[in-house]
């Protein structure tokens, strides 16, 4: 094609939707460069997300599209830089920490702990450093998920280093003490021993640090949601309805304090029967589409019902790290990648309705 031009591969490219990002690639503002050498296109990709298990199939999806619409071939490279992201009102980045994303649920039970680790663990895996910080000062559950019992330790006596774990950069309250002692704090104790987990850690260059908030919307939630810089949420839910009632109330706490809400997450969503491989909607279906339609945030993704995942949790290696080229770790991974393309490349509402929040 002789006529080819860097304005006619643009051209052809205006209109095409990635559906991880959720938007178009110009709109996404990720084609970096854009040249023709030798009658062959080449086009830069740069996104604001990990994406080493997507770059190739993104690859592959921009030169289907230059040759039906150009009938050329193109070399497509796709790469990523991590920025850090603006946060909730005037709050100052950690040190060593690009990006907070908080994993909140509103009610216990629901499996909020695991997809947390899963979720640090497919980041790592998409090509992120990533750290974890187990939040749940009274019932703390990484260490135990992390499969380690490891002390942190001090170099001056003023602040941690992270422990870590399966590629993690970790820190719980778990590691200071042991897994059966109680902790007998109340509420101003429980935050003051937040803040310093968060802020005496010295994290070490992370794109992204995962915070395991515990259920409810109490002290340590208000905590983290007004004093610690969060980027963005991600709410973790079940299909019950009684488990969208307190994750519509943890959703509501975030968009107070203007944090944005990177998605939902439908946990425990169906059943599939290993022998026989029926479907059955356990806990119910359609609670996150309609908490979706509701509220005006995505569902980022479905996880099964599955006994392996709690039994390799337990065991100290979650499922993206047991079982990295799995069915089930290929769907964390599509989730931590969407909620990181929505972190970097907005879709956080700006379609959406205004929703104005009130007391009951």
């Amino acid at each position: 094609m002789s006529d080819l031009t860097p304005d006619a591969i643009r051209a052809a490219l205006q209109d095409h939707l990635d559906p991880v990002i959720g938007k178009s690639l110009l709109e996404a503002e990720v084609i970096r460069e854009v040249q023709v050498r030798n009658g062959i296109a080449q086009v830069q990709i740069e996104l604001g997300f990990p994406a080493a298990g997507y770059r190739e199939q993104l690859g592959e999806s921009i030169r289907g599209t230059l040759r039906t619409k150009l009938g050329v071939e193109a070399q497509v490279q796709v790469g990523w830089s991590i920025r850090s992201q603006s946060v909730q009102g005037q709050l100052q980045p950690i040190a060593g920490v690009r990006n907070v994303i908080a994993v909140a649920s509103g009610k216990g039970g629901v499996g909020k702990s695991t997809v947390s680790v899963n979720l640090a663990l497919a980041l790592l895996a998409e090509g992120a450093r990533v750290g974890i910080l187990d939040a749940d000062i009274y019932g703390p559950s990484q260490p135990r998920m992390l499969g380690t019992t490891e002390k942190p330790r001090s170099p001056d006596g003023k602040v941690m280093l992270p422990i870590e774990a399966l590629g993690l950069q970790a820190m719980s309250i778990g590691f200071l003490i042991d897994e059966d002692q109680p902790m007998i704090w109340r509420g101003p104790m429980a935050t003051q021993g937040l803040m310093q987990l968060v802020f005496e850690t010295r994290w070490q260059d992370l794109d992204y640090l995962i915070v395991d908030l515990p259920p409810g919307t109490g002290d340590i939630q208000l905590t983290l949601s007004q004093r610690i810089p969060v980027s963005g949420a991600v709410v973790v839910t079940t299909p019950q309805d009684i488990a969208l009632i307190d994750a519509r109330k943890g959703l509501q706490m975030f968009r107070k304090v203007e944090v944005p809400i990177l998605g939902l997450v439908e946990n425990m969503s169906f059943f599939c029967c290993p022998n026989c491989g029926h479907r059955s909607e356990i806990f119910g279906a359609g609670g996150g589409d309609r908490m979706s339609e509701q509220y005006g945030v995505e569902v980022l993704g479905r996880i099964p019902l599955d006994g392996r995942i709690r039994e390799q949790a337990d065991g100290g290696r979650p499922t993206v790290a047991a079982e990295p080229e799995s069915q089930m770790s290929a769907i964390y991974r599509d989730i931590a990648r969407r909620a990181a393309a929505r972190l970097a490349h907005g879709g956080l509402g700006e379609d959406f309705p205004q929703i104005s929040i009130a007391d009951d």
